[in-house]
C-alpha cells in the first residue's frame, strides 16, 4: 500500500501513528502502531481487526510551530503573574522559540529555545509560517533572526510610488537568510536581485 493512500484513523480505532518500515530487498509494508495500557502494539492494518481496539489510548502528539521574539522578555520584572514569572520562558528580540500546541486561557504558550522552557506571552512573539521539517531544524540551530533596530517600519509607503493599482496587496516578509547577489545570485543582472542580511 502506497504512502499517499493512508487511512485516517476512525473514533473506534485510536491508531497512535502510522509508520512505513523497509524491509528485506526494498519492501515497504505499511504498519499501525497501537499504544495500550500494558503494551505498545505493531500491526498491519490487516491484523488490526482482530485486536482489541477499545483498549488502546492515544497519545497525544503536540504540534510544533516556530516563533520568533518581537520584543525583549523577563518574566521577574514584566510578568503580569508574578507568582509564577519562574515558570515563564525569557527572551531577546529575534530569538527562535518552537512553541507546542495554542494558548492557554491566559495567553501564553509553552515552549523552549536555548536549552530552556517555560510559557512564553503570545503578544510578544510571531510565528515563523514554515512547514519544512529541515527549514524548522535549521531555524532552530540557528536560534536567532536578524533584527534590524533602526527601523522597525517593515511595509513600504506605496502612496508614494507612481503606478501602483489601488488594488495592490502589500504582505511583509522576513528574510531568514542573509542573500548577497553579486555572490549568489545566478542572473547575469544581478544588480536587479533584492539583497537581504
Amino acid at each position: 500500500m502506497a504512502a499517499s493512500s493512508l487511512r485516517k484513523p476512525s473514533s473506534v480505532c485510536k491508531v497512535h501513528s502510522r509508520v512505513l518500515a523497509l524491509l528485506q530487498m526494498d519492501t515497504r509494508l505499511e504498519l499501525d502502531v497501537l499504544i495500550f495500557p500494558d503494551k505498545v502494539k505493531i500491526a498491519t492494518p490487516e491484523e488490526l481487526s482482530e485486536w482489541d481496539l477499545e483498549s488502546a489510548s492515544q497519545l497525544s502528539i503536540r504540534t510544533v510551530r516556530l516563533f520568533v521574539a518581537l520584543y525583549p522578555y523577563n518574566p521577574a520584572a514584566m510578568s503580569p503573574n508574578y507568582e509564577r514569572a519562574a515558570e515563564e520562558l525569557p527572551f531577546v528580540p529575534g530569538q527562535i522559540i518552537k512553541v507546542f500546541g495554542d494558548t492557554d486561557s491566559d495567553g501564553f504558550y509553552y515552549g523552549e529555545s536555548g536549552g530552556l522552557s517555560g510559557y512564553v506571552p503570545s503578544n510578544m512573539v510571531d510565528e515563523i509560517p514554515v512547514d519544512d521539517e529541515y527549514l524548522k531544524h535549521l531555524l532552530m540551530q540557528q536560534g536567532f533572526l536578524p533584527v534590524d533596530h533602526t527601523d522597525m517600519s517593515f511595509t513600504p509607503d506605496l502612496s508614494e510610488v507612481a503606478g501602483n493599482p489601488d488594488d495592490v496587496v502589500v504582505h511583509r516578509m522576513m528574510a531568514l537568510f542573509n542573500y548577497d547577489p553579486w555572490e549568489s545570485s545566478p542572473n547575469m543582472d544581478s544588480e536587479e536581485t533584492l539583497f537581504t542580511r
